[in-house]
């Protein structure tokens, strides 16, 4: 049953997700030669709403930063868009190896850092054309406003953050319902929510219950939903401009199994949102 606690370390939260994805990378780790062959024949693995900010890239993107990279099949489906150099940045000791096997067999220009991502090293200060981050990352932050200072002190000056994640409005939603309907755990059905829920298991759409242990097994990992106010808050707090703001009807994984499309696709799955550094 997931739990619901204000009081936390953000360090020690941080550390129980990446015991969490280092097992979840048993299913990303049996994808590598897969997804090698998939980019080596130009495949990009983006979501339709997001071509229409990334494309063109090889005009002004030198050096492409993403932050929670998993296992690196966005990050390199970059440089299939035009991006000269790309560089992942993810918890997961796992998930950063998976990532380095694939850029190692595509002999990609591409280069890992395995770390909390609010420790990303001062090293790749003012050097990203564009941060590129999403599809399932915010919610593992704990520290939304620490978050975006990282972002900001990454990119140059006239350098891009492109974020495309789960709208956090599907948060609320039964993932086993056939029609939008209110979850059961009121952790999950409030909106407004500001704790931290902790909790064991994936989704079966997500990850194969034969790619992990057993539920009872598995190391506790921590979510946090943030608000469409909240996240633009804090990028706007950290000094970025704000430029475009879009809300999609298109999912970016199968969270609802049981839902038909056109039911689905009457409330926003996801959210984009492109902003500047001056």
């Amino acid at each position: 049953m997931p739990t619901n606690d204000n009081s936390h370390d953000i360090t020690a939260l941080h550390e129980q997700n990446r015991a969490a994805w280092n097992e979840a990378a048993n299913r990303y780790a049996r994808e590598v030669e897969t997804d090698v062959a998939f980019l080596q024949s130009g495949g990009k693995s983006f979501c339709e709403p997001e071509f229409a900010f990334l494309q063109n890239l090889d005009t002004w993107c030198q050096r492409a930063i993403h932050l929670q990279c998993a296992g690196g099949k966005d990050t390199l489906s970059l440089l299939n868009i035009g991006a000269r150099e790309v560089i992942g940045v993810d918890i997961s000791d796992r998930m950063i190896e998976v990532a380095r096997a694939k850029s190692a067999l595509l002999n990609a220009p591409a280069h890992w850092y395995r770390c909390d991502i609010l420790e990303t090293p001062d090293e790749l200060n003012d050097t990203a054309d564009l941060v590129y981050t999403g599809r399932g990352a915010i919610c593992w932050i704990m520290d939304l406003d620490a978050w975006a200072r990282v972002v900001a002190r990454l990119l140059k000056p006239g350098g891009k953050l492109y974020l495309f994640d789960g709208h956090p409005v599907q948060w609320m939603w039964d993932l086993d319902a056939t029609e939008y309907r209110f979850d059961p755990n009121p952790l999950y059905s409030d909106y407004f929510t500001t704790g931290v829920v902790t909790e064991q298991g994936w989704p079966a759409s997500y990850i194969p219950a034969d790619a992990v242990p057993s539920t009872d097994q598995q190391a506790k990992k921590n979510e946090r939903q943030w608000t469409v106010a909240a996240i633009v808050n804090a990028v706007i707090g950290a000094g970025l401009t704000i430029e475009r703001l879009g809300e999609h009807p298109d999912p970016y994984w199968n969270q609802f199994p049981n839902m038909p499309d056109d039911i689905r696709r009457r409330l926003p799955n996801t959210f984009s949102l492109l902003a500047s550094k001056s």
